[in-house]
């Protein structure tokens, strides 16, 4: 490359500042394929992957490319409302299939996980009759009005966006705090949902206290209020079995599906009792480009996968690795359930975790952070990943601190 002449990822950059907006964060990473757990840049270079393009990647990039690409032949849009198309309907039956309970269930299939979480609280309006929710301390919902009030997290995700939505009320992860807030901020008679995650992810990747989701789900079911499981992050195998949910034997109301679920592609769901989501009329729910079927079908290889028993091992075989090599870094709290892991440092600022997350990228890494304070590693490998890949990767990540705590 002759003096002063750019890289690619260099040249794409600098385009990036031009023609983006300032407010979509990024990192300098610059992909030009990925396969697997691993990433190339478009300068050549090759990574591993323990982000998993921020959760969406369970079961490794390029797993549905097959099934896209023989849908593509088909018809790439038809907008369900319009004509409906067997795709949508069966991932909707496969998400019948893997409901965590005996209820019988309905879906709705839309474009992202703040979508989904926002029509999960439409439909708990109508079933009950109530305005009210309830959010958790440390939750991240999304970033439309609604899951903007949700969220926990003030900067970046809500600051100057206001005025937020009303009728959201939070509560620390004890039951007695729940109980608090039915007592000064709101009856419970006016609460429609309560919305949890099983395993907070942006919030630092905090699992639920072991008999918090059981009680909370009594406490709900004491005064007519529906459980809302968040599994955007947590889900689709993401924890070992295909809801983390299931860690704590308790059936939700409703349960929120993202990320991971499209393989890739833009898909998120809304899945419920029966009695519930069909308490909405006809024309009170939908979108024109929700459960498109590229992301069906890519959906439908997902599920299939995700729900075998031989995922589920590797799962928690991974988890265990995973979890042994981050315990043996000693640098703070190893936190999470099977592979979906985080480590949070006790200083309570971001610099740490940044100086390791470019640590990691120079040496060949995409690693994320993430926290109230910006202080917590998280992994978000495939989990479809080799074990000389992810002894790599691992190696990786040790080296990197090994760096970062250096400089």
């Amino acid at each position: 490359m002759a003096i002063g002449e750019r890289t690619a990822s260099e040249r794409i950059a600098a385009e990036r500042q031009r023609y983006v907006a300032r407010g979509v964060a990024t990192t300098p990473l610059v992909v030009a394929r990925a396969e697997g757990a691993r990433v190339w840049d478009v300068d050549g270079r090759e990574y591993v992957d323990f982000a998993g393009g921020l959760g969406c990647q369970n079961t490794g990039h390029g797993f549905a490319a097959a099934a896209v690409h023989e849908q593509v032949d088909k018809y790439l849009h038809q907008c369900f409302m319009v004509g409906m198309y067997e795709p949508y309907v069966e991932v909707c039956r496969l998400l019948d299939e893997l409901w965590p309970g005996d209820s019988e269930t309905r879906s709705l299939l839309l474009n992202s996980g703040a979508e989904a979480i926002e029509n999960a609280v439409k439909v708990a309006r109508v079933a009950t009759g109530r305005p009210a929710a309830v959010a958790f301390d440390h939750a991240f919902h999304g970033r439309t009005n609604l899951t903007m009030a949700l969220t926990a997290k003030v900067v970046p995700y809500k600051d100057g966006f206001g005025p937020l939505a009303p009728e959201v009320y939070r509560a620390a992860l004890d039951i007695d705090d729940v109980k608090r807030v039915f007592k000064q901020d709101v009856n419970p008679e006016r609460v429609a949902c309560v919305v949890l995650e099983p395993v907070q992810g942006e919030g630092g990747f905090i699992p639920m206290p072991e008999d918090f989701p059981r009680r909370l789900k009594g406490l709900c079911e004491e005064h007519g209020i529906l459980y809302v499981d968040d599994e955007v992050q947590s889900g689709v195998g993401r924890t070992g079995p295909v809801w983390a949910i299931e860690h704590y034997e308790v059936e939700p109301d409703l349960l929120v599906s993202g990320k991971s679920l499209g393989g890739g592609l833009p898909l998120a769901a809304v899945t419920g009792k029966a009695e519930l989501m069909d308490a909405v009329p006809p024309g009170g729910l939908g979108g024109t480009f929700g459960g498109n079927p590229l992301a069906c079908a890519a959906a439908i290889a997902v599920l299939h996968k995700v729900a075998t028993l031989e995922f589920r091992a590797r799962a928690e075989e991974l988890g265990r690795r995973i979890r042994a090599r981050l315990e043996a870094l000693a640098a703070g709290e190893v936190r999470g359930l099977g592979p979906m892991l985080a480590l949070e440092f006790a200083e309570k600022t971001p610099e740490r975790a940044s100086r390791i997350t470019a640590a990691a990228r120079e040496r060949g890494l995409v690693l994320l952070s993430c926290g109230m304070y910006g202080n917590v590693i998280r992994i978000l490998v495939p989990l479809t990943i080799d074990d000389e890949l992810l002894e790599r990767g691992l190696g990786l990540l040790e080296e990197a601190f090994d760096d970062a705590d250096a400089a």
